[in-house]
């Protein structure tokens, strides 16, 4: 398991890289198991405690159990624990589930105009009280400049032209051929004022590596990645009218990994039952550069 030794190393020199250079940080946990190992690196990363607040951007669509798990760790772990949304969009259905747009268009205002105006603190956030376990407005509303993700290179087609430290502008907007080289562990953490920085620690992570180090961490997962009994298993979790669980038996940890190195999933994309990745031609370039996650 030295690869999995050298993989986090790498990830916890990114992330305290990235929180001794940049001012107003936060980490994006949409509770999947790519950003849960990537809090799990944090909490490692600076002894049990993640030093910067956790963004999660609720699109209302999230399947219950997700949003139990996120909560439940948020204050077993005492995360500083924010979520924001777009409510306007939700309250005028102007959804894919109320049947009033594309699923594009729908991933644009849930999920990239939410994470937009939460992380610049234009739109209301809401935040966790740890002493009644309920959501609060926050009143700080200073904007995050800076955003580490678990975002993975093997993951879809846009995510591998990703950098360690992407910059992006004042609006999110990715310039996909205008990137900073970045050569062995040389990262450029210079960045004019008003560039908007998004962190990478898991990218050159797979998702084998993620089981691997699931398994060897005892990480604690959202159970709708194992077949509960009805032979179907989610391997990529989102909104549950875009998201459909696939055929698997895998119960466990082990039996994932197993299917991932020699079964039916082996050569089979990750997010081959995310309907929206099919509605945009099979990627998601154009959602991205707009600031998707």
């Amino acid at each position: 398991m030295e690869y999995l030794d050298r993989l986090e190393s790498k990830s916890v020199y990114i992330l305290r890289e990235a929180y001794s250079e940049f001012k107003n940080l936060c980490m994006l946990w949409s509770i999947g198991k790519d950003s849960t190992v990537l809090l799990w690196l944090a909490r490692k990363a600076f002894f049990g405690h993640v030093p910067f607040p956790l963004v999660h951007i609720d699109t209302n669509f999230k399947i219950p159990e997700m949003i139990k798990h996120r909560d439940r760790l948020a204050l077993d772990w005492k995360l500083d624990m924010i979520y924001g949304q777009n409510k306007e969009a939700l309250e005028k259905k102007q959804t894919f589930p109320d049947g009033n747009t594309t699923r594009i268009n729908c991933c644009k205002k849930l999920k990239t105009e939410a994470l937009a105006n939460t992380l610049n603190g234009n739109w209301t956030r809401y935040r966790i009280n740890h002493d009644t376990g309920k959501y609060e407005i926050d009143k700080n509303n200073d904007p995050f400049t800076g955003v580490i993700v678990g975002i993975r290179a093997d993951e879809e087609g846009s995510r591998s032209k990703e950098r360690y430290f992407s910059p992006r502008d004042k609006d999110s907007n990715w310039g996909v051929e205008d990137q900073p080289p970045e050569f062995w562990n040389q990262f450029n953490t210079d960045f004019v004022p008003g560039t908007h920085i998004r962190i990478h620690p898991l990218l050159d992570w797979t998702e084998l590596n993620i089981w691997e180090y699931i398994k060897r961490e005892n990480i604690p997962m959202v159970s709708l990645y194992f077949n509960q009994g009805d032979g179907k298993r989610y391997r990529s979790l989102g909104c549950y009218p875009c998201t459909k669980p696939v055929e698997s038996t895998a119960k466990n940890v082990d039996e994932i990994i197993e299917e991932l190195k020699t079964g039916k999933f082996s050569n089979i994309a990750e997010r081959a039952g995310r309907d929206q990745d099919k509605e945009d031609g099979g990627g998601l370039e154009e959602l991205r550069t707009g600031g998707y996650m």
